[in-house]
């Protein structure tokens, strides 16, 4: 479980970038024309508008970053079906829908489904997470001939509208008794002065993550419970001191607190990974501090740090008690940031709102020490501190269009070549590798090509920190690691480069390399799928023989097709006769469309468990179109390790 919500949490990286510089645009029109939102200032109402393109919206931006960021392979197929995820609820939830479903006006629905709408994260989060799920596991999913169009990643978006068709039904049910019951705890706290001051700050953070903290908003800052907070603040209406009690706590919040919060996640990132984390804590404090927009803050550690949320929920609860106790107020029409007490310095009705100044330096102070100390003292995954991911590491420092080529180089050699790498892929910030002995490799060699690390995780593995650029050195290390890469002449300055015609065969388990004429199933040895080897395997651990495309995984997993650059089409067979098992015995780790390298893992086999229903364990590989082999060469029968060199195979 922790370590999906720390998946989860990096997923939402990447919609949370996006939000401080359209809090920026938003804040900026706001602040040039407060009192007509745009209305009477062109620059005003573009600004505001295009932040509100990206803040009006931030339920789609969760749906397709998180369907994105949680599917095994980062696939847009993931992220347009969190997009209609998110748009099933949209069109079966909303008011119009309700109103048309249950035969009453749309103003007799109930007041929950207008929070039903595009800025709702909650559904956003509930869209992504859905999709993602059906992604991972539909997405390779074989239909019978007469529906084939539709299978695989054509299959994914079906099964997820659905399911959350199936959800929305629900919702309609169970979001309103939810909305109405916070709607009663709301008017509840409204009569317990200063503490249900303090209440509502509390479960207003604590609500965020699910949308629902609206449900409160909607008694406490408007008219739905006679306190109109807002409304009679500007209107410089009711009692001073008593009106702008459930907003003037925000201020030391979000002005102060929450950047204090994020000097604190800053100083608390790994070094190699700081600066990083000060792009995204910087542009998320100053957004906060400016306009009063936290998301691109909290959700930045909502879910990774859950227990970081939860204290910063009761500091704000405290911001508001305190504030509320000594009478101090100030209001805000967008969000209570610097803009908002600027402006509502001038409001009549408005009580020592300098005092708010005060208590957010106190707040700044007890924020900064607090986060420092809960990160630390219980190791929380905060941005910057990720162990394994490396997803905010800086770019590489080089310049040139050779740069990935040389670095590729002069790490491939540091890590002793051909002779001890035995799979390379990569993240999105990191070299992944496998080696026959990571204690061979030359650690300031690597170092010294600029890298912002390096990481050995066992004896044979090894992670080499990159960068974003790090996809373009793991192409020029793949050429390496598959030889005899050609180029045509330079013509009109472009270089034009062939597929490599020769590569080597590698055994695809540990185990006895035997000749495929030797399988104890005619078709295979009698060559009738076309020439190629066996390993009779003595781990389940099972490697791609050669590099190239996945063509496609047999839904019963006992079989996958490879596709190499030069066209030559290579089957794995994963046992005999093991179709009748039902893909029970295989876990298959690759899918269709996707790259693999030479000797990458791509499957796990439970031999214990073929043998025990009474099959063979053979693991052959049958070169299928053998119009296009030139040449295959293999070693004599032996023992062979997994990823051993064992043969030659040159294409026409």
């Amino acid at each position: 479980m922790k370590a999906y919500m720390q998946r989860m949490g990096r997923s939402l990286m990447l919609p949370v970038a996006t939000l401080p510089v359209a809090a920026l645009f938003m804040g900026i029109g706001y602040w040039i024309d407060p009192s007509g939102w745009g209305g009477n200032n062109l620059l005003a109402a573009f600004l505001i508008k295009a932040g509100g393109t990206i803040l009006d919206n931030l339920g789609v931006l969760f749906a397709v970053g998180l369907a994105l960021g949680m599917s095994k392979d980062k696939d847009g197929a993931a992220a347009l079906s969190g997009l209609v995820a998110f748009l099933t609820p949209m069109t079966l939830v909303n008011s119009d829908a309700v109103a048309m479903f249950t035969k009453v006006a749309v103003e007799d629905v109930n007041i929950a489904f207008g929070a039903i709408n595009f800025k709702n994260v909650f559904v956003g989060i509930l869209a992504g997470l859905v999709a993602a799920a059906m992604y991972n596991r539909f997405s390779g999913v074989k239909l019978p001939m007469a529906l084939s169009f539709f299978s695989g990643k054509r299959l994914v978006p079906i099964v997820t509208a659905g399911l959350m068709a199936a959800i929305s039904a629900g919702l309609i049910f169970v979001w309103p008794p939810v909305y109405n019951a916070l709607v009663s705890f709301g008017e509840m706290i409204s009569g317990m002065g200063p503490l249900g001051a303090g209440l509502y700050g509390l479960f207003n953070r604590l609500l965020i993550p699910t949308g629902l903290h609206h449900a409160l908003n909607n008694v406490f800052w408007f008219n739905l419970a006679g306190i109109d907070d807002i409304g009679k603040f500007w209107a410089s209406e009711g009692v001073k001191g008593i009106t702008g009690r459930y907003q003037a706590g925000f201020f030391p919040v979000m002005m102060f607190g929450l950047p204090a919060g994020a000097l604190a996640i800053y100083h608390s990132a790994r070094p190699e990974k700081k600066k990083i984390t000060a792009s995204l804590m910087i542009a998320a404090a100053f957004a906060s501090f400016f306009t009063g927009v936290t998301e691109p803050l909290e959700f930045s550690f909502m879910f990774v740090a859950w227990p970081l949320y939860v204290v910063h929920a009761i500091l704000t609860g405290i911001s508001m008690f305190i504030a509320a106790t000594f009478q101090w107020t100030a209001g805000f029409n967008f969000s209570a940031g610097f803009i908002d007490f600027f402006l509502s310095l001038r409001v009549p009705i408005a009580n020592k709102p300098y005092m708010l100044i005060l208590l957010g330096l106190v707040m700044a102070v007890i924020y900064y020490v607090t986060f420092r100390f809960v990160i630390t003292k219980f190791n929380l995954m905060t941005p910057g501190r990720e162990e394994d991911d490396g997803e905010e590491m800086p770019d590489i420092a080089t310049a040139g269009d050779s740069k990935h080529a040389v670095m590729a180089q002069k790490i491939y050699d540091a890590l002793g070549g051909a002779a001890n790498v035995t799979a390379i892929d990569n993240c999105t910030t990191r070299l992944r590798l496998q080696v026959k002995d990571t204690g061979t490799v030359n650690q300031s060699k690597i170092k010294a090509t600029g890298v912002p690390g390096l990481k050995v995780i066992d004896d044979k593995n090894i992670q080499v920190i990159v960068g974003t650029e790090v996809q373009f050195v793991a192409d020029e290390m793949n050429r390496l690691q598959g030889g005899n890469s050609r180029k045509q002449p330079v013509v009109d300055q472009t270089v034009v480069e062939e597929a490599p015609k020769s590569q080597d065969l590698f055994a695809v388990a540990q185990g006895r390399l035997v000749p495929i004429t030797e399988v104890s199933d005619d078709v295979f040895s009698e060559k009738m799928m076309g020439d190629g080897y066996a390993v009779l395997p003595t781990s389940g651990e099972i490697f791609s023989p050669v590099a190239g495309t996945i063509s496609n995984v047999f839904p019963t997993k006992h079989a996958v097709g490879i596709t190499t650059p030069t066209g030559i089409e290579v089957l794995l067979h994963m046992g005999l006769d093991t179709v009748d098992l039902g893909g029970k015995p295989f876990t298959v780790y690759v899918t269709a469309g996707q790259q693999v390298g030479r000797g990458q893992m791509i499957a796990k086999v439970d031999l214990e468990a073929v043998v025990a229903a009474g099959k063979k364990t053979d693991m052959i590989v049958a070169l299928t179109n053998m119009d296009k082999v030139d040449k295959f060469e293999l070693a004599e029968q032996k023992d062979v390790q997994a990823n051993e060199t064992i043969g030659e195979l040159t294409s026409k």
